[in-house]
């Protein structure tokens, strides 16, 4: 039978967490930083990411963003009332965060609208193959992998990194200011919403993971946790790779303008 976890210290300290989650996270953490620490986001914060990385970054994103609910809603199928505690709280934190997913749509439509990416191209998803493998993953994992390991690649890894890449672009007003003050609030809702509020959600994610798991998980699930959630954060790096091969593209030619 499973030991379960009940979390007695802070949501969002690590040492609240079992030591096999608290070993979880250290070995993620390289894929982590790697997505965080992007030469991508950067340029972003600093205003100097070219309009044509911007576009197809943005057109690039929208699966994910549209789709993510979804992912939750997969997830959701998953749970039944009063078979297991975690289930319990995946039940009442999808069911409470399905909505507020659903509202990222539309702020993620007003931000492309600023940079004059309209529904049509963001349906259209005219973009390098590359840049579908996060949703293909996460439509992969949400339909095939078990609550905890599918929670792990999507609400724990990509909420988590979301948050701290977003926190990176938002840290300045350069990039913020690049759009006319009229608009300005409608362009950078999805980027501040995620960069203030959504810290907390990764942290929920993995007390109900852990809770879900027990305080002595096999080595298996641990091994697919790890798995998961790395490759999680590898596809939204290579998510950022492709894109930065259009930026390149373009920084040449504009040296040899």
């Amino acid at each position: 039978m499973i030991e379960t976890f009940v979390r007695n210290g802070p949501l969002m300290e690590i040492t609240s967490y079992p030591v096999w989650a608290q070993k979880l996270v250290a070995d993620c953490a390289e894929s982590k930083r790697r997505v965080v620490e992007h030469e991508l986001y950067r340029l972003m914060r600093d205003g100097t990411l070219s309009q044509e990385t911007m576009r197809q970054y943005l057109i690039g994103g929208w699966p994910v963003v549209e789709q993510f609910a979804l992912y939750m809603a997969r997830n959701l199928t998953k749970t039944r009332f009063a078979r297991h505690p975690g289930e319990d709280m995946a039940r009442r934190w999808l069911m409470r965060n399905i909505r507020v997913e659903l509202n990222h749509a539309d702020y993620w439509v007003n931000w492309s609208k600023a940079h004059g990416v309209s529904l049509d191209d963001l349906q259209a998803q005219q973009v390098p193959p590359e840049l579908h493998a996060l949703s293909q993953w996460c439509e992969y994992s949400c339909d095939h992998d078990s609550l905890a390991v599918a929670m792990a690649a999507t609400n724990y890894a990509i909420e988590g990194a979301t948050g701290e890449w977003s926190a990176v672009v938002c840290a300045s007003d350069v990039y913020e200011r690049l759009f006319p003050e009229e608009g300005r609030r409608a362009a950078m809702r999805w980027l501040k919403m995620h960069a203030q509020y959504d810290d907390s959600h990764p942290w929920e994610a993995l007390e109900i993971i852990c809770t879900l798991a027990g305080n002595q998980p096999t080595e298996a699930l641990q091994a697919q946790l790890r798995e998961a959630i790395c490759k999680s954060y590898d596809c939204m790096h290579l998510f950022l790779e492709e894109c930065m091969v259009l930026e390149r593209e373009a920084s040449r030619e504009d040296a040899y303008a």
